[in-house]
């Protein structure tokens, strides 16, 4: 019998297309699954996301999940289903349904409210994505900003508790050796070439840095995507400077991490950003912009400066090239945090301890 049926409407776990989305989802599953709160398994993979509001896409999904509801209610019956990022651009329509059917708890973590959506060309989403967070004996909300939302428009009952984002490890990894700070400080971007919000972020700290003054640093860039001409060519004019290390893999991800000084990236559009927290896992502290959701990752390992002001981001770049040891120290005080707040220990704790509660009432 399956415990816990887990759905992520955004992108399934085992999606090929990396994303912050993904590796939030493959981590949500390892802190449930050594949780002790019984098996998990995964119930769907349908993706509803619309990425613009398109109403044909729209009536596609909403098809493709009644055809979902109704597989999946000829099967065996879970105890609680427990489903990873609800929001308007991709609502969870199967979730509520089927815990109604079966009589189950349902959870979510990471739904968001967007009043603002219930009209225009997501209006359908938005009101789905209402419904499931209406439908919710509990949210776990990842960010300050969601929960505004979430506590403005709690329904009767429900609970609504706060789980730091996490990486899915145990322990931190070893400390990586730090190079001379004598030597040139060596920033770090990485991110998927994609348009809009990913875009718009390497633009911005493209623009920054044609506003430092020291020529004392060298950038890396990983990552690799469909505009991957439009980014090389935001950083043509500092060639000399900054390589393109192509898409690595987790651990050629955590290696470029452990050896750089400083990641750089913005921040647009993240609701939190991942890469901060595996940045600062291995030490390297970041910059950022002071951006909702970024807020509540980089705390002790970085710094935010304010957001759409390339001259201050490029005044902090200009300080933090000159100051080495302090991006040492930064580093390592984010290495505690990380350790203390946004390992798997920590999330299961706080998701045992709203979900036990609600399995021993449904299994009685």
């Amino acid at each position: 019998m399956t415990d816990i049926a887990f759905y992520a409407p955004m992108k399934a776990p085992d999606d090929p297309v990396p994303s912050g989305d993904r590796t939030m989802g493959r981590a949500l599953l390892a802190a449930l699954e050594g949780a002790g709160l019984g098996f998990v398994s995964v119930a769907s993979r349908l993706r509803s996301r619309d990425g613009v509001g398109d109403a044909a896409s729209q009536d596609r999904i909403f098809r493709e999940a009644e055809a979902e509801i109704a597989r999946l209610s000829a099967g065996p019956k879970p105890d609680l289903w427990l489903t990873y990022h609800s929001y308007y651009k991709a609502p969870d329509l199967i979730g509520p349904r089927i815990a109604r059917l079966w009589s189950i708890p349902y959870a979510i973590v990471e739904g968001t409210r967007a009043s603002s959506r219930l009209t225009g060309p997501y209006a359908r989403f938005a009101k789905a994505a209402e419904a499931a967070c209406d439908a919710a004996d509990v949210i776990f909300t990842l960010t300050d900003y969601d929960r505004e939302a979430l506590e403005r428009d709690r329904v009767g009952g429900q609970q609504i508790v706060g789980l730091r984002p996490f990486l899915a490890s145990e322990a931190l990894p070893p400390q990586p050796p730090r190079h001379d700070p004598s030597d040139t400080t060596r920033l770090l971007a990485c991110a998927m070439f994609r348009s809009g919000d990913k875009l718009a972020s390497y633009s911005a700290l493209a623009s920054a840095l044609a506003l430092v003054q020291s020529t004392d640093w060298t950038l890396d860039i990983v990552g690799d995507g469909p505009v991957r001409a439009e980014v090389e060519g935001l950083f043509s004019r500092f060639a000399e400077k900054v390589s393109f290390l192509g898409a690595l893999d987790a651990n050629g991800v955590a290696a470029q991490m452990g050896k750089s000084d400083l990641l750089v990236w913005p921040g647009i559009g993240e609701a939190f950003g991942m890469v901060y927290l595996e940045a600062q896992a291995q030490g390297c502290p970041v910059l950022a912009e002071d951006r909702q959701g970024v807020r509540d990752v980089v705390r002790d390992g970085g710094w935010l400066v304010p957001a759409n002001d390339p001259a201050a981001y490029a005044k902090a770049i200009d300080r933090l090239v000159g100051n080495p040891r302090e991006c040492a120290a930064r580093g390592e005080r984010g290495r505690k945090q990380i350790a203390v707040d946004h390992l798997l220990p920590a999330a299961r704790a706080a998701l045992a301890a709203e979900l036990a509660p609600l399995l021993r009432e449904q299994r009685r």
